[in-house]
């Protein structure tokens, strides 16, 4: 497994239960992206960038919501090429992306968004539970 490049700035939200969590999650990483530049004098490219990282984050927490009793932590590392989000809960059980299945029923394509949208994604054991992560390249 390669190292991950230090990060040049990291931001934590502990999280506790599950009511209204997805948008302190995205108001949150919204402030952070303002913070760095991602918003300033953003072109078509830099906006939908920062959009799919608002979506990105709000599948996460979402199926944290609905699979694991609700996040613990929103973790957001920046360095120079990328940002890699980390959504922390209590539950030792791994995402796996439904099988294809009928596109009408609500539910299941959580993890299809985040395979289209994210560079990178997965998750790895942390404490008795897990984070789940993805990357995106910086703008």
């Amino acid at each position: 497994m390669n190292a991950l490049p230090a990060p040049v700035q990291t931001r934590r939200l502990a999280l506790f239960g599950a009511k209204g969590v997805v948008g302190r999650c995205r108001d949150f990483t919204r402030e952070a992206l303002e913070d760095w530049g991602w918003f300033e004098g953003a072109d078509e490219d830099r906006q939908a960038v920062a959009d799919d990282v608002l979506l990105l984050v709000s599948e996460l927490v979402a199926n944290a919501c609905l699979h694991a009793g609700g996040p613990e932590e929103l973790v957001l590392d920046l360095d120079q090429r990328r940002l890699r989000v980390e959504v922390v809960d209590a539950s030792p059980v791994r995402p796996v992306p439904r099988r294809p299945g009928d596109v009408t029923q609500p539910g299941g394509h959580g993890l299809r968004v985040v395979e289209r949208l994210a560079r990178e994604w997965g998750s790895q054991p942390r404490g008795g539970g897990k984070a789940v992560w993805i990357e995106v390249d910086t703008p």
